[in-house]
């Protein structure tokens, strides 16, 4: 009798070993929205150095250590690895610019709806979610929404930021689910660098159509941009890329809800953007939702792994050699929403 196949579950605990990975992946983003926010510059070169430098960071490392495993990379994996660069690079030109036309809040809030676009995503792909899931999924939403104190203005200027940001959380998802596909076959710096790379093309391209300056701000906006790539490049992005190797994109969307309350704070200190009353409520929605999503969600050191293999397959001893090349190990020096 052929053995039954269960639908691969999009909402898995993270492996023990992610969860530091994953939390300082949320510290690095947190910083983002209140720098961006702080940053005299324009929009897509903000979004372009982020991107570019990270790019020359990392890219001696991998051209170093991973040069078989580039010469090794078939084209899907290639047409895949550079297609999430294309979606983060959109990303970024969204929700850049969404921030200099509304609050740090809102627009944080409305971009941590990645984790419901990425659950249509994986169930799309096959993929099952938990109805308690979906369940914590939209209470933390909720609480996101409430922390934030987002509201609905009559300025068609911020309901303009409002609508890039929700834009950003789609194709934030999309990268996400890109990524972690190639992240299963390929090392951490090899895809990373790619990945960063094909979105500092990609907005470039963009600030040369709409004839925004890459160059001609001051040392303050270099500093704050360096100080951006430091964290929510490096640091918050490649730790998530990193955690993608072993954990679902949906779970990764669901964490980065923790971004908002970091960048709440740090926007009320930088920027004089104080929260709303709501703040309490709204941390406490969060925290029930991500309890929900634990509660509905598989164990990657549970029975659940066998029907997920079943599905899968065994890994090929190629893509095992693959995996012990660096998919796991973050380089010290090169490092890196």
């Amino acid at each position: 009798m052929a053995p039954i196949r269960v639908a691969r579950s999009a909402v898995r605990r993270p492996a023990k070993a992610d969860i530091p990975t994953l939390a300082l992946g949320v510290l690095g983003v947190g910083t983002s929205g209140p720098l961006i926010a702080a940053t005299r510059a324009p929009s897509f070169a903000i979004a372009f150095w982020r991107n570019a430098i990270g790019t020359v960071v990392l890219a001696p490392y991998a051209l170093l250590r991973h040069r078989a495993e580039f010469r090794a990379m078939n084209r899907r994996q290639w047409q895949t690895a550079l297609a999430a660069g294309f979606c983060l690079g959109l990303h970024f030109s969204t929700w850049t610019p969404s921030l200099t036309m509304t609050t740090v809040a809102s627009a944080t809030a409305f971009a941590a709806t990645q984790p419901i676009f990425a659950a249509f995503i994986a169930r799309l792909r096959g993929e099952h979610v938990a109805r308690r899931a979906w369940l914590g999924i939209l209470i933390a939403v909720l609480g996101v929404v409430a922390l934030s104190g987002v509201d609905l203005r009559v300025s068609v200027h911020a309901f303009l930021g409002d609508l890039l940001a929700l834009t950003a959380a789609v194709l934030a998802a999309l990268y996400m689910t890109l990524g972690s596909s190639v992240r299963q076959t390929v090392s951490l710096t090899p895809y990373a660098t790619v990945c960063y790379g094909t979105a500092s093309i990609t907005l470039a391209a963009m600030a040369a159509l709409s004839g925004q300056h890459l160059l001609g701000f001051g040392s303050d906006a270099w500093l704050k941009i360096l100080a951006l790539t430091a964290g929510a490049q490096l640091l918050g992005h490649t730790m998530f890329n990193r955690a993608l190797k072993t954990t679902s994109a949906t779970v990764i969307s669901v964490v980065i809800l923790l971004e908002v309350p970091i960048a709440a704070l740090l926007a009320a200190v930088w920027l004089g953007q104080i929260p709303s009353l709501w703040a309490l409520p709204g941390a406490v929605l969060i925290l029930a939702g991500l309890v929900a999503i634990s509660m509905g969600s598989s164990s990657a050191s549970e029975g659940g792994d066998a029907n997920d293999d079943a599905i899968a397959g065994p890994i090929s001893d190629e893509h095992r050699g693959v995996e012990t090349s660096g998919a796991h190990h973050v380089p010290a020096a090169p490092t890196g929403r």
